[in-house]
């Protein structure tokens, strides 16, 4: 059985900013500051979960922050992610942008122009990908290289010998 967890006991100014927060408009703010208050009148962290309506870990990891950040375990933190788990490698970047400037049509595909989807697919079928992806992940994989996705739908050239001397003067 885990021994019962109170918050510090705290200070004056700590009591009134924790109070003020039972009035913030954020709900992330009012549920942490009741929780601390409810800590510090003495009561157990199973009560508390039962009158707030939330998991008795959430209060647990409550007064935990707040025992280690004081107030500015009040404001909600960064939802971002610590890690970044990404299927696509730089190596893999890397060839996903050689496989890019190959015509769709050389994997069987029936258009000549690639789509983000059309990428992951032809990836996954090429082995260049062990999973599935979306087209978002495709996406975000060049963004890493420096590659904007406009940019990379003009990669596609034209077999046609004189195709660079009729694109200059299509452009001019």
């Amino acid at each position: 059985m885990r021994p019962p967890i109170y918050v510090r006991p705290l200070s004056e100014a700590e009591r009134q900013q924790v109070e003020a927060g039972l009035r913030s408009a954020q709900a992330f703010t009012l549920r942490r500051s009741q929780i601390v208050l409810a800590s510090a009148r003495g009561e157990p962290v199973l009560q508390i979960a039962r009158e707030l309506g939330c998991g008795d870990q959430t209060v647990r990891n409550a007064i935990h922050a707040f025992n280690e950040q004081g107030v500015a375990a009040l404001r909600p933190g960064s939802t971002r992610p610590h890690t970044l788990h990404t299927v696509v490698t730089p190596e893999r970047a890397e060839r996903l942008r050689a496989l890019l400037h190959q015509s769709p049509r050389t994997f069987g595909q029936p258009t000549s122009v690639w789509t983000l989807d059309r990428a992951a697919q032809v990836s996954f079928e090429q082995g260049l990908l062990p999973d599935r992806v979306s087209g978002e992940t495709i996406r975000l994989a060049l963004k890493r290289l420096g590659v904007g996705w406009k940019r990379a739908k003009r990669w596609i050239t034209s077999p046609d010998p004189a195709y660079a001397r009729k694109k200059a003067h299509a452009t001019a």
